[in-house]
């Protein structure tokens, strides 16, 4: 058996065999550049996130506040459970959506200001982020729902972590 990485001997034609081209590494523009500088900004990341998390609240609050079903449904008529439903979806969205958009804002600041202080990008700068953010999201419920929403959140975003393997 001839060996796969020995050359073609002279005379013979090695065309079974490709060639693997090299390419030269480009340079980014000045513009890439400054689309770069602008995403690493935490304010950026962080109005962004809030804005998608918001978004997605509000579809979320669509979607659910349909599956919401009166409780006097049977005294109803088709139009008052429509405008009941209405009026359900609109103040479930409304609601998730603020919930969504603070949760996104707040995670996103934390992970980012943590990134840039520990100059390190791993799953402990999650950890943190989902204990701040679960901590403040669920501070009014006092220090015991603090700590709860801390260790809660910051469990579930280690998770999603892991499952997602952004960091190795």
């Amino acid at each position: 058996m001839a060996d796969a990485n020995a050359e073609p001997a002279v005379g013979s034609s090695g065309s079974n065999e490709s060639v693997t081209q090299i390419e030269p590494i480009r340079m980014p523009t000045i513009e890439e550049m400054r689309a770069q500088d602008v995403w690493n900004n935490c304010a950026v990341k962080s109005v962004a996130s809030g804005v998608m998390g918001g978004g997605l609240g509000l579809m979320m609050g669509l979607f659910l506040g349909a599956l919401d079903n009166p409780i006097m449904h049977d005294t109803m008529t088709g139009r008052q459970q429509f405008v009941f439903t209405a009026k359900q979806m609109g103040q479930r969205s409304w609601s998730s959506c603020k919930t969504f958009a603070v949760m996104g804002l707040v995670f996103s600041a934390a992970e980012c200001i943590i990134e840039k202080a520990r100059a390190k990008h791993d799953t402990t700068n999650t950890a943190f982020a989902g204990c701040v953010t679960g901590g403040s999201m669920s501070a009014r419920g006092g220090p015991k729902a603090a700590c709860i929403g801390c260790a809660g959140f910051a469990t579930f975003s280690v998770l999603i972590e892991k499952f997602f393997d952004r960091h190795t």
